[in-house]
């Protein structure tokens, strides 16, 4: 299915920012887009009637309230609050007003926190989940449940999406708040301006993490918003997953520390490994194709070239 008209709610963050890249890349495709001056997501009667007025064909549902552990941990409410009324919101509006199709946007975080390795899409809601991200992550499941009920019960193709640690051009680079890998691009690019002879990383190194480019989750989207209509949502990453100690070392190269690689064990590793199984996405015709190493350069050429006006968390993902 070609939709002409896609609204891209959250075209601001890191996400729907690679989404506006991928359509605008590929022409022929109205991208409609809107900040949160101009709408604000949390508002049911403006989002129903932006929705009436402009009729988009296609939804792309992308804007969150995202944050790291500090942040889920400090502002819980705000986080199950603004996540389950956005979803809500632009859900049941998309579907009111007649739009053709609706992609969610999940995280990895909504599986349990001892889920089984690689994690399948089978596993959600079989156990507890990880205590420091349980707001956002029960968001994301409300989504998801959403999506479902509005298919079941008005036959809306609603489909949801789960992706894995995304990083990319549009990333946080706080060495605070950020992911695992922007703070380490950040943190091994100060050590080299500095001249350091030495960046130390928390834990032993041993724990395993997947990470996906942010363009790679752009085009898995589009993909999905023409070729899926299942019911089940789908897990989006690699299928590959690398050691911290790795992870560092790559980032080492790419920015050109030469220094010595630390790794300070009385800090925690968290969960040993966090994988998702994308078998399901495979099979169907899709699959990732940017190499770490690869992803890693182009992002650090981002951060260079924007580094002076970088974001810090908690955010409003393009809103």
């Amino acid at each position: 299915m070609n939709h002409s008209r896609i609204f891209v709610a959250g075209h601001k963050g890191l996400v729907g920012s690679a989404v506006v890249r991928a359509l605008e890349s590929r022409g022929n495709v109205e991208v409609i887009t809107r900040d949160r001056a101009q709408l604000d997501l949390t508002d049911q009667a403006g989002v129903r009637r932006f929705m009436a007025e402009v009729r988009p064909q296609a939804v792309v549902l992308a804007a969150a309230k995202v944050g790291g552990i500090r942040a889920n941990d400090a502002y819980p409410a705000e986080f199950i609050w603004n996540n389950c009324i956005i979803q809500c919101n632009v859900i049941d509006s998309a579907y009111r007003c007649g739009v053709e199709k609706l992609l969610f946007l999940g995280s990895s975080c909504i599986y349990p926190k001892f889920a089984p390795q690689p994690m399948r899409e089978e596993h959600l809601l079989t156990s507890e989940l990880e205590p420091t991200n349980q707001w956002y992550a029960v968001a994301k499941i409300a989504g998801i449940k959403t999506c479902q009920a509005y298919r079941r019960q008005y036959g809306f193709d609603a489909v949801s999406l789960m992706p894995t640690n995304l990083y990319g051009p549009g990333d946080n680079f706080d060495t605070v708040n950020s992911h695992v890998l922007p703070a380490l691009l950040r943190r091994f690019h100060e050590a080299k301006l500095s001249g350091a002879s030495s960046v130390t990383v928390w834990g032993t190194g041993n724990a395993r993490r997947e990470f996906l480019h942010v363009d790679d989750c752009a085009q898995a989207i589009l993909w999905c918003l023409a070729n899926y209509q299942g019911e089940d949502f789908l897990n989006v990453g690699t299928g590959q997953d690398v050691t911290i100690r790795e992870l560092a070392e790559t980032v080492a190269r790419v920015t050109g520390f030469t220094g010595e690689l630390l790794f300070d064990a009385t800090k925690p590793d968290g969960t040993p490994r966090k994988l998702l199984d994308v078998s399901r996405l495979r099979e169907l015709g899709w699959q990732a194709s940017i190499p770490l190493e690869q992803g890693i350069a182009d992002t650090y050429r981002w951060f260079l070239e924007h580094q002076d006006s970088l974001r810090t968390e908690p955010r409003f993902d393009g809103k």
